[in-house]
């Protein structure tokens, strides 16, 4: 862009009112004034702040970051080529297709978005969380708490610790099949990304990070297993409610390598139920910070 260009600030703010709130999951106020999503929509679910996005849209900020422009480009619902066109508008380069990609389609959005009455997210290739919706953030803690590299689940896996900051979750989760079958079951599935994304640097280096600071993933990984992480059942011991005791279905996202993770209770069970006053209690307090 040239110095008086404001091609980027222009389209985000086209793309931005041609989203309704039902769209990315927020309630529909008939209160609201502007038509689309509003700036501090965009901020919430992009994960940065309003001034920031204000700035953008003004022209005032032109050379967003990689991880910035990821999670505008989720956030806004962009298709693929939308998607490139965004990262071109800030001065990058697309990712490569041998490298994983951030990238949520609009359709699979707008339908985790719509069964948002379960909790649910979205995780890239390599396990880093991308996308989830209210209940999720009740559950297991927003992950608006922590940064980005902070959400990775195989980093917070191997390399989590007592402090609710570097740890998959602010409070404890144990798997059905117990913790050494999760490990195993996401190693395995980190080596299948590692295959299908070799030109994918930050990728290597998570690899490379985790072999050198947990013996325990290094083990799994000279073992040289390969599989995908599907099904197990869980149990989320809550500060509030209890422990929540859910299904946990790993569905695959056909063409873009994104696992949808959803997490169920029987109906008119106690687990349903506390999940119920986990709804009830909570989603107003978290309108607006869902991923």
């Amino acid at each position: 862009m040239t110095a008086n260009d404001n091609s980027l600030g222009q389209i985000l703010r086209t793309w931005r009112d041609r989203l309704q709130p039902t769209d990315v999951g927020l309630p529909d106020s008939r209160q609201r004034r502007s038509h689309g999503l509003r700036r501090e929509d965009l901020a919430a679910l992009a994960g940065v702040s309003v001034d920031y996005v204000v700035r953008l849209e003004q022209g005032r900020a032109r050379n967003p970051s990689m991880q910035v422009v990821a999670a505008l480009a989720r956030s806004l619902q962009l298709n693929r080529t939308e998607h490139d066109h965004l990262y071109r508008l800030a001065g990058l380069l697309p990712p490569a297709s041998r490298t994983i990609s951030s990238h949520v389609p609009p359709g699979v959005q707008r339908l985790v978005a719509r069964l948002g009455e379960l909790p649910l997210a979205i995780y890239s290739a390599d396990w880093t969380l991308l996308y989830w919706t209210a209940l999720w953030a009740l559950l297991l803690g927003d992950p608006l708490d922590r940064s980005t590299t902070e959400r990775n689940l195989v980093r917070a896996t191997f390399l989590g610790n007592d402090k609710a900051e570097t740890c998959a979750t602010p409070w404890p989760v144990h798997s059905e099949r117990g913790s050494d079958a999760m490990e195993a079951a996401l190693v395995a599935d980190l080596r299948l990304a590692s295959a299908n994304y070799s030109d994918d640097t930050q990728l290597a280096s998570l690899i490379a990070e985790l072999r050198k600071a947990s013996p325990r993933f290094a083990t799994l990984w000279v073992g040289g297993t390969a599989a995908v992480h599907a099904t197990d059942r869980k149990t989320i011991q809550h500060p509030s409610v209890g422990n929540v005791t859910v299904d946990c279905d790993v569905l695959l996202v056909p063409g873009e390598d994104l696992k949808i993770v959803a997490y169920s209770a029987d109906a008119g069970s106690i687990d349903a139920q506390r999940l119920d006053l986990l709804r009830v209690a909570g989603t107003y307090a978290l309108t607006g910070r869902t991923g």
